[in-house]
């Protein structure tokens, strides 16, 4: 087996790779099926559609179903609860954002045509 650094990546190394079906995603997160429903009712998460139509989950997309059942688990409403997520996941980008803008000494980055 060649060393970690050297392999090429694979789907399973891939965050956003649908890996988990339904059952396993709410095993893994100590949930129910409907949970995850509700979640993708909600719009937090959509996951993919396998060719035979079951819900696929990414490891991404369980790690922000972690955090909203966190906040439902503390009492908060799923509806708020999903908000906050989104918010918080939006606030991290632009925190992402300004940090490489920084770094970029502020520097416009040319736009692109597509």
């Amino acid at each position: 087996m060649p060393p970690a650094g050297s392999r090429p990546l694979g789907p399973l190394d891939d965050d956003d790779y649908p890996a988990y079906t339904m059952g396993r995603a709410a095993e893994m997160l100590g949930t129910t099926p409907a949970f995850l429903r509700a979640l993708g009712e909600h719009r937090l998460i959509t996951p993919l559609r396998s060719d035979g139509g079951h819900r696929r989950y990414s490891r991404y997309q369980l790690r922000i179903a972690a955090r909203a059942r966190e906040l439902v688990d503390q009492g908060t409403a799923i509806e708020a609860a999903c908000r906050i997520v989104i918010l918080e996941d939006q606030l991290e980008e632009a925190q992402r954002i300004n940090e490489r803008l920084r770094v970029e000494g502020g520097k416009p980055q040319p736009k692109t045509s597509t």
